[in-house]
């Protein structure tokens, strides 16, 4: 759609299914499908900003910025902060945060319009500001339950980080997903009969919720493999200074097969693929080997 902020913003197809359900859906709350396709703006508005909120708060603590993807359930942003609890938990937070003080600002909003007495002479302005405020709190507290991958569930995750670290807190906040997945189900279900199309989407977007939490415990199993792994002397991360784990922790990006990256220098045994530079399982930053080779012969300093 467009670039801001050097991040590129792009709309799934999806979307507009999205808006041409939304649109018929709710034509019969205003006098005109102007005034439902401005609403539908605005929810599309609430989102995007939302998810800029992650992208520059992600940049904010050192971190990388990618793209911003608006699809069916919402938006996503694809930002990498480093690899500390307080970085990812101010990378996730921001977004919420744009909910929250977009609340007092919606408020002052629809107390201006009710003092002006627009519930009478301009109902369907009137209510589409009341409505507008109605989705950035609904958003907000949905956005908000402690149900990875939801915003609450990592904001959880960040703050069980500090604690449990890296891989105990993503393990934790995952299982406590599932629990959550579960509620989501029985909600869909006895919903289904007074709101069939509410149902529906509440369904589909706890599938969606459902896989996030099946990968983020995979992840997690990993990350606890990685930590138990014994380390590999004579080399050491240039970022975070940590020595590398022994094992078939990498994975080759042509032929799919894991491998030690360490002892090959680089090279996949499967495939002969030859790696410029490798990524460090601890902090994720990508460096050749030979410079985790001259970190590691560094003495530690007394």
């Amino acid at each position: 759609m467009f670039r801001l902020f050097g991040i590129t913003v792009y709309l799934h197809w999806a979307w507009f299914l999205l808006a041409i359900y939304y649109v018929q859906y709710r034509t019969h709350v205003y006098s005109s499908p102007t005034w439902t396709l401005l609403e539908f703006l605005c929810l599309f508005a609430i989102v995007l900003i939302h998810e800029f909120g992650h992208q520059l708060a992600c940049r904010s603590v050192g971190g990388k910025t990618h793209d911003i993807v608006l699809w069916l359930f919402g938006g996503v942003a694809y930002v990498s902060p480093p690899q500390r609890p307080g970085a990812q938990l101010w990378s996730i937070a921001a977004g919420p945060l744009v909910n929250v003080v977009l609340i007092p600002i919606l408020s002052l909003l629809v107390s201006v319009s009710s003092h002006l007495g627009w519930s009478d002479t301009n109902p369907d302005a009137y209510d589409l500001i009341h409505r507008v405020w109605v989705i950035n709190l609904g958003l907000l507290i949905f956005n908000m339950l402690p149900i990875y991958p939801l915003d609450g569930g990592q904001i959880l995750r960040s703050l069980l980080w500090f604690p449990f670290g890296r891989a105990n807190s993503l393990l934790a906040t995952s299982i406590i997903g599932f629990i959550g997945v579960g509620l989501l189900i029985l909600m869909a279900a006895l919903s289904f009969f007074t709101a069939p199309a509410a149902a529906i989407q509440l369904a589909a977007i706890t599938v969606f919720i459902l896989m996030s939490c099946w990968g983020g415990l995979r992840h997690a199993r990993a990350l606890v493999k990685v930590a138990n792994a014994p380390r590999r002397e004579g080399f050491a991360c240039p970022n975070c200074k940590l020595a590398p784990p022994q094992g078939a922790f990498w994975v080759c990006g042509k032929c799919r097969n894991p491998f030690d990256t360490f002892e090959a220098r680089g090279i996949c045994p499967h495939c002969s693929t030859e790696y410029s530079a490798t990524s460090c399982p601890e902090c994720g930053s990508m460096r050749p080997i030979t410079e985790w080779e001259s970190y590691g012969q560094v003495p530690p300093k007394l």
